[in-house]
């Protein structure tokens, strides 16, 4: 089996060496072995790192991606979840698609202020309806 030493692994990953320790204090990633006081990794961590990646850009927290994980470290993941996280991503694109559109309108609305254009109204009264308490606003948690 070849070994990474943590530089090494930080290097070909982009994840900075403090993160692949956190990563392993949370259980995420597992050292195989120790050259004196530097963890050594598996080149299979490479691939769950890269997964781990994937799993934080799509919006999961660090445990969620965690239980992903079987307990020999291999992906295991869960189908529904996954399919619930692509709509909820496929609303949020929805969302800011139309708040990249208005914001361009606006940017190029004749109105003589923002405040007199009819878009931009219309977005503040949503953001404004949103931000209230039991707002439609999804709420991270």
């Amino acid at each position: 089996m070849n070994l990474l030493d943590i530089g090494v692994l930080s290097q070909r990953s982009g994840v900075p060496a403090s993160a692949l320790r956190y990563y392993e204090e949370l259980g995420l990633i597992e050292s195989r072995a120790r050259r004196g006081l530097r963890r050594q990794y598996s080149e299979e961590t490479l691939t769950q790192l890269t997964l781990i990646a994937l799993g934080k850009a799509a919006g999961f927290s660090l445990m969620e991606i965690k239980g992903m994980f079987g307990q020999d470290g291999l992906p295991n993941l869960p189908r529904p979840t996954l399919h619930e996280r692509a709509d909820a991503l496929d609303q949020q694109i929805h969302r800011l698609s139309a708040l990249r559109d208005t914001l361009r309108h606006v940017a190029d609305c004749s109105a003589p202020s923002h405040m007199n254009c009819p878009r931009f109204q219309k977005l503040l009264h949503i953001a404004q309806r949103d931000a209230a308490p039991g707002g439609t606003a999804r709420k991270r948690t």
